[in-house]
Formats: C-alpha cells, sequence, structure tokens
C-alpha cells in the first residue's frame, strides 16, 4: 500500500468533502496519513470556531480512517536538522510545517498540499516530495 501524507489544508478539505480537482484524483487508492501536527490544528480550530458535538463527532471519525503520524527520535532529529539548515540559508520556516516536513522526511512520505510556497524550500533543499494540483 501507498502512503501519502496529507497537509491540514488537504485535510481541512477532505473533511468538508471539499477535495476535488487533480489533486484529488492523484489521493484515490493511496492510504492517507495525517501528522500530529496537523490532528493538533484540526482540534484547534474545532476549538477557536466552537464547534458542537455533531461536528466534533464528524472530525474524530475522519481521523478514525487516517494513520497518525507521531514524533519520535528520527522525526525530531530531522525537525532539528531542517530548522536549523533552513534558518542557516536565511529561509526560517514556520515550526508547524518543520514538523510536518520533518515527518514526511523522516518516512520518506509525499505530502499533499495545496500551499506550495510553505513547502517549496523543504522541496528544494531537502527532497520533500510534494503532491498538488
Amino acid at each position: 500500500m501507498a502512503y501519502v501524507v496529507l497537509d491540514t489544508d488537504v485535510s481541512s478539505r477532505s473533511i468538508k468533502n471539499q477535495l476535488a480537482g487533480p489533486l484529488a484524483a492523484r489521493l484515490t487508492g493511496l492510504a492517507w496519513c495525517v501528522t500530529f501536527v496537523t490532528v493538533g490544528e484540526l482540534w484547534q480550530w474545532a476549538e477557536a470556531r466552537s464547534w458542537g458535538p455533531r461536528t466534533r463527532e464528524h472530525l474524530a471519525r475522519w481521523l478514525s480512517r487516517v494513520v497518525v503520524i507521531d514524533s519520535d527520535e528520527d522525526v525530531s532529529r530531522m525537525w532539528g536538522r531542517i530548522y536549523a539548515d533552513a534558518s542557516r540559508r536565511g529561509r526560517p520556516r514556520p515550526v508547524n510545517d518543520s514538523w510536518i516536513a520533518a515527518c514526511c522526511l523522516a518516512r520518506g512520505l509525499p505530502l499533499a498540499t495545496l500551499n506550495v510556497k510553505d513547502f517549496a524550500d523543504y522541496a528544494d533543499q531537502e527532497g520533500l516530495v510534494l503532491m498538488t494540483n
């Protein structure tokens, strides 16, 4: 089975049944993963937007159908290296995007995202494979 990590934007659209276009077609038949960061961001949105029980249950059901990639020693070391390297290059990246990239790189998995600019430096410099529209 081939796996792909969904960025938070792609996850959100999928949850809302709004994922369409070429990316949606390319994700068909792949096993979907999300990082621990995306899980946190999705639950933060639920809190910030005061989602009701039905919407929270929908999110919980969706999350139960994807593989969650947690941080471990390999991911943490990867994050430290790529974050430091980006800073040295004068291209510091947001912390959460760096964790998502580190999870993908440590596991050798592509990232499906609609926010290419957020990950372009990691694709160019670290070999992060991006799946986009």
